[in-house]
């Protein structure tokens, strides 16, 4: 499944202005074992098209090939598919200082701006469960009231925010989250890998009773 070009060149205006780069797409099949929404493309993915390819990347197939999942079987997205950068000092081995772009989370205006082409591919892609990395996926769909580290590893049914008129509105239909910890975080934070071992322990019992 793959957003329509017309959507994509929208979603590329509406960020005209922001310190965002490239653009990457969505990827798997319209009836996947699970949705992945995670942040934004790193510099990785602005590069080769491919979400998750990078450093978190590679952490992400190893939570999939814990779940006995591979890539082709989930849907992989972002809300937001432009890259959010900062400029940054680097000082080099000789001693100079370069200046270059650094990751940054998206801002809340980034997201909105992208906001309608996640709701086309949560209306079009036919799952189980929505699997959100980190904050960002998980207030996107469930609202400002909900954290990571209070909801992890836990399944919320319920209404999720779509884009409605420049604000957020309610959904008729009801989805199925699960919010896990983002893969990159356990380059900042060791501890959570126990964490996500659990989650994934919850999430692999829900896939086997859903197959």
């Amino acid at each position: 499944m793959k957003l329509p070009d017309e959507l994509a060149e929208e979603g590329k205006k509406r960020v005209e202005g922001f310190p965002l780069e490239g653009f990457v797409y969505g990827s798997g099949p319209q009836s996947p074992a699970l949705m992945l929404v995670g942040e934004a493309p790193g510099e990785t993915e602005i590069h080769n098209g491919i979400p998750f390819s990078g450093r978190a990347g590679k952490e992400l197939m190893k939570f999939l090939e814990k779940l006995g999942l591979s890539r082709e079987e989930v849907y992989i997205t972002a809300a937001v598919r432009s890259r959010p950068y900062r400029w940054g000092e680097k000082k080099e081995r000789d001693g100079t200082v370069t200046k270059r772009k650094y990751n940054r989370p998206p801002t809340k205006k980034e997201i909105m701006a992208h906001a309608l082409l996640l709701d086309y591919e949560i209306e079009h892609v036919t799952t189980p469960v929505i699997v959100t990395l980190g904050n960002i996926g998980l207030k996107r769909l469930a609202g400002n009231g909900y954290k990571i580290t209070d909801y992890h590893g836990t399944f919320i049914k319920g209404p999720i925010q779509k884009f409605d008129n420049d604000t957020y509105s309610w959904t008729e239909k009801e989805y199925l989250i699960f919010p896990t910890f983002h893969p990159a975080s356990i380059f900042y934070n060791p501890r959570l890998a126990e964490l996500i071992e659990e989650d994934i322990s919850t999430l692999k019992k829900f896939l086997k009773e859903h197959q």
